[in-house]
């Protein structure tokens, strides 16, 4: 039997129209050197509509592929909705690429059209002249001639100012009636090795995705939040956060490039900012900024979803325990929209059983299925023990990189399922716990060292502000971790204090006798620390190491 229901496609123009007709009171605001400024998300719906015709006049008719390259403002959230919704694919470029990457990640996508702010748009124009498949760039801002010009490549590109663009055209548009599985966006992952490689959403995906992160099991998101848009919208499909307040009706605060911890503070005082996603680091600084500013009021922030690297438990505890925040890890990958997990605790569970699950990076997400596959192909229980490496399958999740037939990338599947890289374990209740990269962890004398273990453990300690291990060769044990210490500034925390303080805190044998103190750990562009550097350093000699005799029991 086939059922009665009608069939209308999941298309993501709904969400603008939807958002514009019956959340009339809702925001966006974005903030600026001068304050923020504000439009309701009825006025972001005929912007829109408006982009949508601009396209039309630059030669977007069909799927072509749209770059942004810009911070999260009022102006590239309308491309994340307008964009897709006239049947074009938005791909927002990652400013914090190599700029060779960049150049490749364009020229692979084929970008016909680039929108970039103006505080962005002279380094850009740098990279234009490798790019042929450019025809127009869009300007969100004023810029200088001698700007204009390097943008235009004397004549080899027509060169637009956003808001001129768009006031020259009707509010009203007729969207395009797509397929739901067509594409809609696309990221590039920023892998260590290789080039990046392209993951393209759709409509249909989408949808489904920011449902889940709309609801109670999600962000929470509702007409009264107001949701701080920490996360960058060129990475990881914006954790969903973008269509799921349009959805929702929680206005959105758009930090622009003012990504410090002072604005950061600001921006939840005054914009009595309710929830948001950001990584860990940004998050560290945060706090280190209220613990010294206490007159700044935050009391309107309820949740914050952590994503992008493991949240280490004392900045959870941290927050929960000085300002009534409550930071829910959140597990994903570009190649899952991003958000696989989240980790909200079961009703009526309390104390350590509590902070147990909160611990974990979360529970699984309906339509996210999970299996873990042990080192000889064999699927693992779910006994919250047994450990594997976590292959994910589901319609947020994708099967193939864009444009790629690199047999590494093809590794990268097992039999419909995609091969994470991280390795953990699973509860019966299906919350997920990752032990650590599968890249990163620490094979010492036939055993495994989580390498987030140890670092989590570190940053417990009061004289650490950061981080990072990392496995390096050993004569004896095959590896041994290295742990890399930025210390809390005014502190010089000894090694043997440090050993002391983790003795009591993971297996004797697993504490590191290598240590190196340094004053910041190197990042990826997505911030996570960049363990590949570490490793490099190390073995060219440029980090400075102390090493203690190992602890044998």
């Amino acid at each position: 039997m086939r059922s009665t229901m009608q069939n209308v496609p999941l298309l993501t123009s709904r969400i603008i129209d939807y958002a514009g007709d019956v959340y009339p009171g809702s925001e966006v605001v974005t903030w600026g050197a001068d304050g923020p400024r504000r439009s309701s998300f009825t006025d972001v719906a005929k912007d829109c509509r408006r982009l949508a015709n601009a396209l039309r006049t630059l030669g977007i008719d069909g799927d072509q592929r749209v770059g942004s390259f810009m911070w999260n403002n009022e102006e590239h959230l309308e491309l994340y909705l307008g964009v897709p919704a006239a049947g074009a694919v938005l791909h927002t470029i990652n400013i914090r690429l190599f700029p060779q990457q960049m150049v490749y990640v364009v020229n692979h996508a084929e970008d016909k059209v680039i929108f970039v702010d103006n505080s962005l748009a002279q380094p850009f124009s740098a990279l234009l002249e490798h790019t042929p498949t450019v025809e127009h760039v869009v300007v969100n801002g004023p810029v200088p001639d001698e700007v204009k010009q390097a943008l235009a490549g004397g004549g080899k590109r027509q060169v637009h100012d956003y808001r001129q663009l768009l006031d020259a055209q009707p509010d009203t548009f007729a969207w395009p009636e797509v397929d739901e599985n067509d594409g809609t966006l696309m990221c590039y992952t920023s892998g260590t090795t290789g080039h990046p490689k392209g993951v393209v959403y759709s409509h249909r995906s989408n949808l489904l995705h920011a449902t889940f992160c709309a609801g109670a099991n999600g962000l929470g998101l509702t007409q009264s939040a107001r949701a701080l848009a920490i996360v960058p919208l060129f990475h990881a499909n914006a954790w969903g956060l973008a269509y799921a307040a349009m959805m929702a009706g929680s206005s959105l605060i758009m930090p622009d490039r003012f990504l410090q911890p002072e604005p950061l503070a600001r921006m939840i005082e005054s914009e009595k900012v309710t929830c948001g996603g950001a990584v860990p680091t940004l998050m560290t600084g945060l706090l280190e900024y209220l613990d010294g500013h206490p007159e700044t009021d935050v009391s309107s922030l309820d949740r914050v979803i952590i994503g992008g690297s493991a949240c280490p438990p004392a900045l959870m505890h941290a927050f929960h325990d000085r300002y009534d925040v409550t930071v829910l890890h959140g597990w994903g990958m570009t190649e899952t929209s991003p958000l696989g997990t989240v980790a909200i605790a079961p009703v009526g569970v309390e104390g350590e059983e509590y902070w147990n699950y909160r611990h974990s990076q979360g529970r699984l997400a309906l339509h996210v299925e999970a299996r873990l596959v042990g080192p000889d192909g064999a699927v693992q229980p779910w006994d919250g023990e047994a450990v594997g490496e976590i292959e994910v399958r589901g319609p947020w999740v994708t099967g193939s990189y864009y444009r790629d037939d690199d047999a590494a990338s093809a590794e990268k599947f097992d039999e419909g399922w995609l091969r994470t890289g991280d390795v953990g374990s699973l509860t019966a209740d299906g919350y997920l716990t990752i032990s650590d990269r599968a890249k990163d962890v620490i094979k010492s004398g036939g055993e495994w060292i989580s390498s987030i273990d140890l670092e989590n453990e570190l940053m417990a300690h009061p004289g650490v502000r950061e981080a990072s291990v990392v496995g390096v060769p050993d004569e004896k044990w095959g590896e041994r971790p290295l742990a890399i210490v930025v210390p809390v500034e005014g502190q010089t925390p000894a090694v043997e204090d440090l050993r002391s303080f983790l003795q009591d805190r993971v297996a004797r044998w697993q504490v590191p006798e290598r240590w190196a103190f340094v004053t910041e750990v190197p990042k990826t562009s997505v911030g996570k620390f960049d363990k590949k550097t570490l490793r490099a350093r190390y073995a060219e000699g440029s980090l400075s190491v102390v090493q203690v005799e190992r602890t044998s029991a």
